[in-house]
């Protein structure tokens, strides 16, 4: 405390509200000017400290700040090497193109030629839109807890406690929310990229060996592998893994549309528009592929001008405009190619007896198997930081042996769950539309709640009411879907 009012006798004119010792979040006594200070972001949204029940520590915060604009968190920022905005454009690309552009025919399988064309430009407009709220959420709080940055888990943190009374004590809840779908979310990927690796693999092995074996016994084969690689604790010796799978995934998703934009039928062979029951798996896959929110806040918090990340254009309008328009042109074309024959992953249907075909298969499956140690990574950081303080000796040991069990669970629910189209649905429906949507949604609503307001009419309101009903509505129907589906593959086996 003495450290504190030294550095507030600098502004006299400033009023402060006094700092209680302890903080639980549950009392209405709470004033809104508790905020908070001092704190880190990280790549796995872990708060960097604990105090007095909240995951961030609590200073008073002066009340004429940010009218005034006095704080600019952006030159607060101290960072050893800050990305360039076309740097942070790459990364962005590289972070949303993924394995999900693989199963885009699919989804328009699902949608409709037509229909899936104009939902998949609304669902990318509205997902880069739930972005953009997210990012001026946290610039708001930001300046608000003179703070320089934070990161997902933070923002939600961060609004609940700064926001009203009613709400201060779920601001642990909003943290803990956000990490678990996180981590179910990139644990969820990391099963659906075991069976894409096992699927292409199991098809080149079968055309030469004209062996049948189920694709389970692939999938657990790659148990050991996954497990060694995984031993590697240190991001920077993953990035030569992430170079040569950016290259490889390139390399095949450029011959894939090479063949999938060979000898294109006619449109009118293709439905313009499905069965409405099976829009729910369109909406899955879509939210899936195209969802990559859970980096955006690392990616800006590490940006040489943060300013221009939500600009005009910005990075971030660039960014998703081009993966938006590149996921519907893959999905548009693979499934006026392959209609009703098209699969879980594109590269599927491409023709076996063929060797560039091939080389397709083993490149995907080589890159999706080195990114999974990468997207791996987030959700051991979330779990090991949460638990590492229960092993006082032995830390080497228990993260050894954390990391063996947790890749042994995505393998074991990989070989339970080997229908790949089921599988993406249940992750983008379960968690993407809960992190992508209503999350963000809400953190806007407690955070304009005072200041400055919900706008002409409550238009921010009910703006914030059709996302969060939106994304409930994908949640349940593409739960459901996907469910059924499951339980439909089971009773054929």
């Amino acid at each position: 405390m003495d450290n504190f009012k030294k550095k507030t006798t600098n502004r006299p004119n400033l009023e402060y509200t006094p700092i209680r010792p302890q903080w639980t979040g549950s009392s209405k006594s709470e004033v809104n000017n508790y905020i908070f200070g001092n704190m880190k972001d990280s790549l796995s949204d872990v708060a960097a400290q604990t105090v007095a029940g909240s995951t961030l520590p609590l200073v008073g915060m002066p009340r004429e700040d940010e009218e005034a604009g006095s704080y600019n968190p952006f030159e607060h920022r101290k960072l050893t090497h800050p990305t360039s905005d076309v740097d942070t454009l790459v990364h962005l690309l590289k972070g949303s193109l993924g394995s999900g552009i693989l199963a885009m025919p699919l989804a328009f399988l699902h949608a409709g030629l037509w229909f899936g064309l104009g939902a998949t430009l609304a669902i990318g407009a509205i997902c880069t839109y739930c972005i953009h709220i997210l990012v001026k959420c946290s610039h708001i709080l930001c300046r608000r807890a003179q703070i320089p940055s934070l990161g997902f888990a933070d923002v939600a943190e961060t609004a609940f406690l700064a926001g009203p009374d009613g709400v201060k004590k779920y601001s642990r809840l909003g943290r803990f929310i956000i990490n678990l779908f996180l981590v179910l979310d990139l644990m969820g990927c990391c099963c659906i990229y075991i069976v894409f690796v096992a699927t292409n693999v199991k098809q080149v092995v079968d055309y030469y060996t004209h062996s049948h074996y189920d694709v389970r016994y692939y999938i657990l084969v790659s148990l050991i592998p996954l497990i060694l690689i995984n031993l590697i604790r240190k991001l920077k010796y993953l990035t030569p893994f992430s170079m040569i799978a950016n290259i490889l995934i390139g390399a095949g998703v450029g011959i894939t549309l090479y063949y999938i934009t060979t000898d294109l039928p006619a449109f009118s062979e293709r439905k313009g528009v499905a069965d409405v029951h099976h829009m729910p798996m369109f909406f899955g896959t879509v939210i899936f592929a195209l969802e990559g929110i859970g980096v955006v806040m690392s990616l800006e918090n590490n940006m040489k001008t943060p300013q221009n990340f939500i600009g005009c254009p910005g990075v971030l309008n660039i960014g998703m405009t081009v993966v938006v328009v590149l996921y519907a042109l893959v999905g548009f074309l693979g499934y006026l190619k392959y209609g009703e024959d098209t699969k879980g992953s594109v590269t599927l249907n491409l023709p076996v007896e063929d060797i560039l075909a091939q080389l397709v298969k083993i490149m995907i499956a080589v890159a999706i198997f080195l990114t999974y140690s990468l997207q791996f990574y987030v959700p051991m950081e979330i779990i090991w930081k949460n638990v590492q303080h229960n092993f006082n000796e032995h830390k080497n040991a228990a993260e050894y042996g954390i990391r063996i069990g947790l890749v042994a669970i995505t393998v074991f629910i990989a070989a339970a769950l080997p229908n790949i189209g089921p599988f993406v649905t249940l992750i983008g429906a379960v968690c993407l539309s809960t992190l992508g949507m209503m999350f963000p949604a809400v953190i806007e609503l407690v955070t304009f709640y005072e200041k400055p307001g919900y706008g002409r009419f409550n238009w921010i309101l009910w703006k914030n009411i059709f996302l969060i009903l939106f994304g409930v509505v994908g949640f349940i129907t593409g739960t459901y879907v996907s469910i059924e589906e499951f339980s439909q593959h089971l009773e054929e086996v």
